[in-house]
C-alpha cells in the first residue's frame, strides 16, 4: 500500500467518524484538559506571587521552576511511575496506569512552563504600573484583576501553548498509563503502537487529527498575539 493510499484510508476513518478513533481522540482532549485546568490554576497564581511578593528563597524557586521547564517528559513519567507504583509513597492510591496518573504527569510537565511564563508576564506589568497601583492604594486582589484582565491576552497564549505541549507527550503518559486499549490509550501512544502494529492507517489518521489540533492551536496563539499588537 502506497502513502497515497494510507492518506486517502486515514481520511476516510476522520470522515466516517471511525469510533475507536474519536475514543482515542476525546480521551486525548480530556486527560489534557483536565491537566491544563489543574496545573494553570495553581501555576498562574503562584507565578503572580512570584511576581508581586518578596520573599526568603524567592530566587531559588524562580531557578527551580525555570529549570523544571527543561526536564525531559520521560523523567517525569519516571518519578510518577515510582512514586504511584506498588510499594511507592502513593501505591496504596492504586492510581498508576489509570487517567489520573496520565493527568498528574502532565500537570507536572505543564506546571512549570505556565508558572514561569505567567511569572514573567505579571512582573513585567508590575514593574510598568507599580507607582500606580501604590498611589492608589488598590488591594492585592484588586492589583490580580487589573494585571489579569490587562494580561489576558499574553495569558491564553501561554495556557494554549501549554495545552499544546500537554496533547503532543508522549514518553511521560506512555510511562504512568500503560496505553491500555480503551482505557488509557491516547493520540501519541496510539501512533507508536499502530506504526509498530504496521496498522498505518489508524497511525495516519491519529497524525493527522494531531497535526490539525496543533494548527488549531497555534493559529490561535498567534491570532492573540496579533491583537495584543
Amino acid at each position: 500500500m502506497n502513502i497515497i493510499e494510507i492518506i486517502l484510508n486515514a481520511l476516510k476513518l476522520i470522515i466516517t467518524a471511525d469510533p475507536l478513533l474519536y475514543e482515542i481522540i476525546f480521551l486525548s482532549l480530556k486527560v489534557s484538559l483536565i491537566a491544563l485546568v489543574i496545573s494553570s490554576i495553581i501555576a498562574v497564581i503562584f507565578g503572580y506571587i512570584l511576581a508581586l511578593k518578596n520573599f526568603y528563597l524567592k530566587n531559588l524557586c524562580l531557578i527551580i521552576i525555570n529549570s523544571f521547564m527543561g526536564v525531559p517528559p520521560v523523567v517525569v513519567g519516571l518519578l510518577v511511575y515510582f512514586f504511584f507504583a506498588h510499594g511507592g509513597p502513593m501505591g496504596t492510591f492504586k492510581l498508576l496506569y489509570t487517567p489520573y496518573a496520565m493527568i498528574i504527569a502532565q500537570i507536572i510537565i505543564i506546571f512549570p512552563i505556565v508558572c514561569s511564563l505567567s511569572h514573567e508576564v505579571f512582573y513585567q506589568n508590575w514593574i510598568r504600573y507599580k507607582d500606580q497601583f501604590r498611589s492608589l492604594n488598590i488591594p492585592f486582589f484588586g492589583i490580580i484583576k487589573i494585571l489579569t484582565l490587562h494580561s489576558y491576552f499574553l495569558l491564553i497564549t501561554v495556557l494554549l501553548s501549554a495545552f499544546g505541549r500537554a496533547i503532543s507527550e508522549v514518553g511521560a503518559v506512555m510511562i504512568v498509563g500503560g496505553n491500555i486499549d480503551h482505557y488509557t490509550r491516547v493520540m501519541t501512544t496510539a501512533i507508536s503502537l499502530e506504526t509498530r502494529m504496521g496498522n498505518l492507517e489508524y497511525a495516519m489518521a491519529l497524525g493527522i487529527v494531531l497535526i490539525l489540533i496543533t494548527m488549531v492551536i497555534y493559529s490561535l496563539v498567534y491570532m492573540f498575539n496579533l491583537q495584543k499588537r
